[in-house]
């Protein structure tokens, strides 16, 4: 039998000489500018080149001619899932249930293969209303009409912990949520979710479940565009990251040392981490959630030394990890301590889960570049993204918006190289 233990890298928040304020990553984004809907072909966006300061401009079919040369992409191969579920009342009341990450069984995709009833912590949309008891709804699946059912279990802050039950064994809770779920499309499109989204708010190479929200940068990817990148010798690799509703989180404290970032879950395969090793001075990432769960990675190998020989451990990175004044190692050191880790306990997959918060000051030890959309405003991803310019964000946006670029999830991209 596995035996099951957490670790954390946990440490206190760093002792930084300057304070970190969200008002400094600021900007004016007028409505217009955030793209409401994706252009009818992918790869037609705007793509703004940014390379050791210097900006240029094309488009993201053209990407090839940009990327150096033998460079491996890494994208994150999450897919959407129908995670928002509307229940009407006998007294006509709306509920609307957010799934947001699962609880039982705690793995995605065992959650969305559980048949008969699994449990998910939840956001709810007009609690109020629902005082007691379940609320249930018939759903036609096929030929088969079956009941459906949420029971409200506890609730801790602003989230719930909801049980989905359905009387007929022979459908996955993925099978319901594609029959009666909605796709979540981001909330600043102040729109109402349309059949076309179920398709142009995926990446062409979507896979595993999970996600609320879609890793955007990876939407202007078409098939063209992959084959144009074997010109170059330039490879793909794939990473899992579910991306939460924390994606969404407003920065609400002043500085950033208040904030407390979201924590998303990752899975690596081994043959990944073993490329990714083989290519450390040529990796580019595609998207913040790339970033993230490859900059993570640095942290996790860092400190597999210090670990008790279980043998199984779920991994977890701090937010504040990257800043403490601790000895490094060199990065390869790091990935070579994952890939025996995994090897010796015979595990194809490294999972974990990553809070980390990439601001100004942090060192960025695996990717030498990132492709990634137009961020909000006093957002932690426009942080993430000053911390890769060196606080030169103002300038890229400041070109983007007087350039006609377009904004947000369905906007256009950017190439950032140095």
């Amino acid at each position: 039998m596995r035996k099951f233990t957490n670790f954390y890298c946990h440490v206190n928040h760093p002792e930084r000489k300057e304070a970190i304020y969200i008002d400094d990553f600021n900007y004016d984004l007028p409505d217009e500018r955030i793209a409401k809907y994706p252009l009818p072909r992918r790869d037609a966006s705007k793509l703004l080149l940014w390379k050791n300061g210097e900006i240029s401009e094309s488009r993201f079919s053209e990407i090839a001619q940009f990327l150096p040369e033998n460079s491996l992409l890494v994208c994150n191969n999450t897919r959407v899932i129908q995670a928002r579920i509307v229940f009407h009342k006998q007294t006509g009341a709306r509920i609307e249930v957010f799934c947001l990450e699962p609880l039982l069984p705690s793995d995605y995709a065992l959650s969305l293969s559980a048949t008969g009833s699994c449990e998910w912590k939840c956001m709810v949309g007009n609690l109020k209303k629902w005082k007691e008891g379940a609320l249930q709804q018939s759903i036609l699946m096929g030929e088969k009409e079956v009941i459906f059912s949420a029971e409200l279990l506890e609730t801790e802050g602003n989230t719930h912990r909801i049980r989905f039950g359905w009387n007929d064994h022979e459908f996955t809770f993925s099978e319901i949520l594609m029959q009666i779920g909605e796709l979540p499309i981001p909330p600043y499109l102040h729109r109402k979710t349309e059949d076309a989204d179920k398709k142009t708010y995926q990446t062409v190479y979507s896979k595993i479940e999970g996600s609320v929200a879609a890793p955007t940068a990876g939407l202007h990817f078409t098939p063209e565009v992959f084959e144009s990148l074997k010109f170059k010798n330039i490879e793909i690799e794939e990473l899992t990251l579910h991306v939460g509703a924390g994606t969404f989180q407003p920065v609400k404290s002043a500085s950033i040392h208040e904030h407390t970032m979201h924590t998303e879950t990752i899975a690596v395969p081994l043959e990944t981490i073993k490329h990714i090793q083989r290519k450390i001075g040529n990796i580019i990432a595609v998207g913040t959630t790339s970033v993230r769960t490859l900059e993570s990675l640095y942290y996790i190998g860092k400190n597999l030394p210090n670990l008790p020989d279980e043998n199984f451990i779920d991994f977890r990175v701090d937010q504040w990890e990257p800043y403490e004044k601790t000895t490094g190692i060199p990065v390869e050191k790091a990935l070579q301590n994952i890939i025996d880790y995994l090897e010796k306990h015979d595990r194809d997959t490294l999972h974990a889960e990553t809070q980390i918060l990439i601001q100004p000051g942090f060192r960025f030890r695996i990717i030498n570049g990132m492709i990634t959309n137009f961020h909000q405003p006093k957002s932690t991803l426009l942080l993430l993204v000053s911390a890769y310019v060196d606080g030169g964000w103002r300038k890229i946006y400041d070109y983007a918006l007087a350039n006609d670029f377009r904004f947000l999830s369905y906007g256009d991209s950017s190439l950032l190289l140095k």
